[in-house]
């Protein structure tokens, strides 16, 4: 049986550090599903719309700012990539009831596989993720890529904290 995810309801926040501090904001899902069998999540597809990029810890010149540089080409490029899609291609229930979930995560035309473990109460299912984005063609600022960068090194790595709710 496939549960559609209300999106409206639903919540994802992002952070990203470097290092000297951290930005954070929310992203909008625009689609996504669940499979299920006997209540038991079996698969799954979400679509995220990367236009929806919100920065919340900044406000005015630089909330506006920060925001038009990570719709630009240095990072997400939304433009040409309005979307990114996760496609579950695994799960597995844990003996502590979490649900252990391999998925294909789709970036600006890039695809890796990502694990994470889901939390599923009721009609919600919650996550917590760590995506490299230089796997992903998001390179600005990397110190993988880029040598001297000093403080002005964004990691690799961001956070996305999910609440989906069907």
């Amino acid at each position: 049986m496939e549960k559609q995810i209300n999106t409206q309801a639903s919540n994802i926040a992002w952070k990203g550090k470097k290092v000297l501090g951290s930005h954070s904001g929310t992203i909008d899902l625009k689609e996504g599903k669940l499979t299920l069998e006997n209540d038991e999540i079996t698969g799954g597809e979400f679509v995220m719309d990367m236009t929806t990029i919100t920065v919340t810890d900044l406000k005015g010149d630089d909330k506006a700012g920060l925001e038009g540089h990570l719709n630009s080409d240095d990072f997400f490029g939304v433009d040409n990539h309005p979307t990114s899609k996760l496609v579950i291609t695994s799960v597995a229930k844990k003996d502590d009831g979490t649900y252990g979930v391999v998925g294909d995560l789709t970036i600006k035309e890039n695809t890796h596989p990502v694990t994470f473990d889901l939390d599923k109460n009721g009609n919600t299912a919650t996550t917590k993720l760590s995506i490299d984005r230089s796997k992903y063609n998001v390179k600005y600022n990397s110190g993988s890529f880029f040598s001297g960068l000093g403080d002005q090194t964004i990691y690799d790595n961001f956070d996305l904290n999910i609440e989906l709710k069907f």
